[in-house]
């Protein structure tokens, strides 16, 4: 399903300098149908009660479909953009990291609607989101 030409090392460069980078994200691994990412709960992405900030469970969730969705076209003739996401915040987290993994659920020629399940260190599901990429032509 993800070309080949996608690797770890490679996905976690390209994210360097950026807002992934900044709030700490980091691509843990890429299987057959999945793609799964860390992302720290620290003083980058918890809100004034000290809990993890929807928004950031948002931005992981966000990051992990894009990245899944544009895995998946010849980066020569096309490109993945968010057209919608949604995201259900289901138990909080305090600290150590998130984990969240992306599975497709529909890939089509202009568009793909992605899973993303987010947990915490004890495998307790945090947030379920759902997002829709559009796939254009370059």
């Amino acid at each position: 399903m993800f070309l080949p030409l996608f690797t770890l090392e490679g996905i976690n460069a390209f994210s360097k300098d950026s807002m992934v980078d900044h709030i700490g994200i980091e691509f843990t691994e890429i299987g057959e149908d999945y793609l799964k990412a860390t992302m720290p709960v620290d003083e980058r992405t918890i809100q004034p009660l000290k809990l993890l900030h929807g928004g950031a469970s948002v931005a992981l969730a966000e990051t992990l479909g894009s990245v899944a969705a544009t895995m998946t076209v010849n980066p020569e003739e096309k490109y993945c953009v968010g057209l919608e996401i949604n995201a259900n915040h289901i138990k909080s987290a305090k600290s150590g990291k998130v984990e969240g993994i992306a599975r497709p659920l529909h890939l089509g020629k202009k568009t793909q609607v992605w899973e993303i399940k987010i947990s915490n260190s004890d495998e307790q599901l945090v947030c379920v989101s759902r997002i829709t990429m559009a796939v254009i032509d370059k």
